[in-house]
């Protein structure tokens, strides 16, 4: 648990840094744009979508039925907002985590880990697809899930499902440079708390308005200090 912390804050320290900076601001951006374009093209597609998924659940007749029309327009509005920003946030993770780590991992490697050999045990296209595996989970996740929003428990799936994302989509990345192969594995399976315990603290972040923001970065950044700090006490066994 010291390894998680002493994670966290250092992955702080480094957050202001003007070369992380950049590697915050343009995942966002680029997310944000490419969710903006396809809402606009595709607009009455997704739509049709949450109206679709409000009828199964019994929402859309009651908002059909209200007055004034504008208050039902509102609603159905934010549900699209709410839709927006999330996919917004996972595209950003997915864009930091693909396109983002190798600048983040060079930059606390060489300020926090010098001595550290690489040994590559990662690749782009493992990279490419572990991300893709985490996607599926984390959709799958909350589509198995929803029926639980009817019962009340449904509030405890978010930090479930940002725990599951950040601990997947982050921990291969973090150390696909510095450990081989086996080290990688030996990682993932002796370090498991450790990840988890890492996936759902910096998940909380994302639920805080503007700190989210920082949250991809953030994240990528706790869980380099981890896996890098970690591979170092494994080798010296």
């Amino acid at each position: 648990m010291t390894t998680v912390l002493d994670s966290l804050v250092r992955a702080l320290r480094d957050l202001f840094q003007p070369r992380v900076l950049w590697v915050v601001i343009w995942p966002m951006l680029a997310a944000g744009l490419l969710w903006l374009v396809l809402a606009v093209t595709f607009w009455t597609t997704f739509s049709g979508w949450i109206a679709l998924g409000l009828d199964k659940l019994g929402i859309q007749t009651w908002l059909t039925g209200l007055e004034p029309v504008w208050i039902a327009n509102g609603i159905q509005a934010l549900l699209h907002v709410l839709f927006y920003v999330p996919l917004v946030y996972l595209t950003a993770l997915v864009i930091t985590a693909l396109f983002g780590m190798t600048a983040l991992i060079r930059i606390v490697a060489e300020r926090h880990y010098p001595e550290l050999k690489r040994e590559n045990g990662g690749s782009f296209v493992g990279s490419l697809w572990n991300a893709l595996i985490a996607m599926i989970v984390f959709v799958v996740l909350w589509v198995v899930t929803l029926p639980l929003w009817l019962i009340g428990v449904g509030v405890i799936v978010p930090f479930a499902a940002a725990a599951y994302l950040n601990q997947r989509l982050f921990r291969y990345d973090a150390i696909a440079e510095h450990a081989s192969a086996a080290e990688m594995a030996a990682l993932f399976k002796n370090a498991r708390s450790g990840w988890w315990g890492l996936g759902v603290l910096t998940g909380l972040v994302q639920f805080v308005p503007l700190l989210n923001l920082l949250g991809p970065v953030f994240a990528a950044l706790a869980f380099i200090h981890y896996g890098l700090a970690r591979l170092a006490q494994q080798r010296q066994l």
